[in-house]
């Protein structure tokens, strides 16, 4: 059984920044691409990020380059780091990869 922990969101102001974790438990996350998700209130959850076991990185168009998404293997972690943040993202943000997901971290941001 693997578990998805994510931590790092909060409230932060417009601008800002925030960088999430998300620590995986088991021996088999190295071997799987992984994805941040986000999910608003009142909206599908939808893609933000993913990086390959190579860490090919990938980035749904509206991050518009203010996210950095990046592995550690050793660690069994992924992380992204947030800049220039807007109200718009806004929402619980997840990590998965395979069938797993973690249980979601808020991120507010104010404007």
């Amino acid at each position: 059984q693997v578990e998805l922990v994510e931590s790092g969101g909060g409230l932060v102001q417009a601008g800002g920044s925030l960088t999430l974790s998300c620590v995986a438990s088991g021996n088999i996350f190295s071997s799987y691409p992984v994805g941040w998700y986000r999910q608003a209130p009142g909206k599908q959850r939808e893609l933000v990020a993913d990086i390959t076991t190579d860490s090919i990185t990938d980035y749904a168009d509206f991050v518009e380059g203010r996210f950095t998404i990046s592995r550690d293997n050793a660690k069994n972690t992924v992380y992204l780091q947030m800049n220039s943040l807007k109200p718009e993202d806004t929402a619980v943000y997840y990590c998965a990869f395979w069938t797993y997901w973690g249980q979601g971290t808020q991120v507010t941001v104010s404007a």
